[in-house]
């Protein structure tokens, strides 16, 4: 028998299960994957990799030589775990049937998340994005991070659930379904890789955003550096004229005020020449 409820609806598989699995199942204490006596439990969070409701929605499986009853959190979830098992599909078929649907395109959704990390690195370096600032840069690497974590939760809890059916202790499935379980394992292995090296990749983008950060401080630093440097002679004359030592020739001298708007001209002028020729400003 092949079945499908809602969790909150949990009583309609009693004719299925044994209360004391049903008392179980209620609790929702489910690990990744449970084997008992003559039957598996085993859960995972579905991740809908082709909806923009990123919410995670728990799924848990019985499985017995009888009997493979889905249990789901949600009304989408039922909706696709309905159209994802068919009634004319063996027992030993059904499981390795849902999980094929559920991966079958992750492939080329990972091809176009990379696609879409590139995108924004690409305009990040190369500015050709008016609308997109630094912060807007930190941010889709933020969102990225996060993608990117929930997949590899959801890819691991898969890759153990494939492992443990593979190895099938309890001897449910048979030798076909166990073959096909070591490729999906195969393959869930595959995508966890290919989300851990996206995660590296955006690691490195935070990196180079932060590298890009420094660099401006340090620019902003020089110019600071620069302008104070300019002024530091301007500040000696300052306080050397402003010490009103009644002797200074310089205070009785029809040009004296001329003389030093001059000077400091020149040393102004100086000074950003040299500037220059060393390539501080």
């Amino acid at each position: 028998m092949i079945k499908a409820f809602l969790t909150d609806n949990i009583k309609e598989a009693a004719p299925y299960v044994d209360s004391r699995v049903l008392d179980y199942l209620s609790q929702g204490r489910t690990e990744t994957f449970e084997g008992f006596d003559g039957y598996y439990l085993f859960a995972f969070d579905w991740y809908d990799v082709f909806s923009s409701n990123n919410e995670l929605s728990k799924i848990t499986v019985y499985c017995n030589a009888e009997n493979i009853l889905f249990f789901c959190d949600e009304q989408r979830t039922l909706d696709m775990v309905s159209s994802a098992v068919t009634m004319d599909q063996t027992e030993n078929d059904v499981l390795y049937r849902f999980f094929l649907t559920l991966l079958r395109e992750d492939i080329d959704d990972l091809d176009r998340l990379e696609a879409d990390i590139t995108d924004a690195e690409d305009m990040a370096l190369s500015g050709t994005d008016s609308g997109t600032d630094m912060k807007d840069y930190l941010e889709k690497i933020i969102l990225f991070r996060k993608e990117l974590i929930r997949r590899k939760r959801y890819y691991e809890q898969l890759t153990d659930i494939f492992e443990n059916l593979k190895i099938d202790d309890e001897k449910i499935l048979s030798h076909e379904a166990r073959r096909h379980f070591a490729i999906l394992q195969s393959r869930a292995e595959k995508l966890c890789s290919i989300v851990m090296n996206l995660r590296d990749y955006v690691t490195q983008m935070r990196e180079a955003y932060q590298a890009q950060v420094d660099i401006e401080q340090n620019q902003l630093m020089k110019f600071f550096t620069v302008i104070t440097a300019l002024f530091l002679p301007l500040t000696l004359l300052v306080g050397w004229y402003g010490m009103n030592f009644s002797n200074m020739p310089e205070l009785t001298w029809k040009y004296g005020y001329a003389s030093i708007i001059v000077l400091s001209i020149l040393i102004c002028t100086g000074m950003i020449a040299w500037f220059k020729k060393k390539k501080w400003f």
